[in-house]
């Protein structure tokens, strides 16, 4: 069988030191390999159209340039890559930009090392990966997110209650669960069940919800107290 290809990672960040760290720690993983690094916008956005990486780590507070201000541009250099925030920031008006600006997830740097390279391959499948500790600001982030959308995208309140009621027990279970920003792998140790099981359960949950990502679903359950 064929070794899996390695997610091929940019990490940028203005601090050379960091950067150097933690290259060194995701280059534990053979699953991750760092294969360049920017210490400014600038220079990341010059490295991500050169390089074309998977996913990009990136610092907000970058010297000139803030790294939510340059999400837009580094989108366009390497329109495939998913990007992840590593910030100290909890200030819920840069994920509010993050999420707007169109960021696959925001982790702080107090992130440890195992959770930090299982939040890189949940962003490769696809998961919107949201610190658990700024899961209590993502209510109002992603209101001030979807600012400019129409309101329809949002179900009214009694279509809202209407579907969480059509949950089963199970679901509301792992719905709380999503809100505290738990992976599907946290889910099915939690549970007792096993991973792909969890993985029908929130498309299910998604489906019945009538949203399309696990942040707005946190959302939802955030709203109405579920947690």
């Amino acid at each position: 069988m064929q070794a899996p290809t390695p997610i091929r990672i940019l990490v940028v960040d203005d601090h050379t030191l960091f950067r150097r760290g933690l290259t060194a720690l995701l280059a534990r993983d053979p699953l991750l390999c760092v294969i360049g690094d920017a210490a400014d916008a600038g220079q990341a956005q010059r490295k991500a159209q050169e390089l074309q990486p998977d996913l990009i780590l990136l610092d907000n507070h970058l010297p000139g340039v803030n790294g939510v201000d340059a999400l837009p541009a580094l989108r366009e250099a390497a329109p495939k890559a998913r990007i992840l925030m590593l910030t100290v920031s909890e200030d819920e008006t840069d994920l509010a930009a993050a999420l707007r600006g169109g960021a696959a997830g925001y982790l702080l740097k107090t992130i440890e090392g195992d959770a930090l390279t299982a939040a890189i391959q949940r962003a490769m499948q696809g998961d919107s990966v949201i610190a658990p500790e700024m899961m209590s600001k993502l209510v109002s982030a992603y209101r001030g997110a979807a600012a400019g959308a129409p309101a329809a995208s949002t179900p009214a309140p009694s279509a809202i209650e209407a579907a969480i009621a059509s949950l089963s027990p199970r679901e509301l279970d792992i719905l709380r669960s999503i809100a505290r920003g738990a992976s599907n792998k946290e889910i099915a140790r939690e549970h007792g069940i096993v991973e792909t099981t969890v993985k029908i359960h929130v498309q299910h949950i998604l489906r019945k919800l009538d949203v399309s990502s696990r942040v707005h679903a946190a959302v939802i359950a955030t709203e109405h107290d579920l947690l």
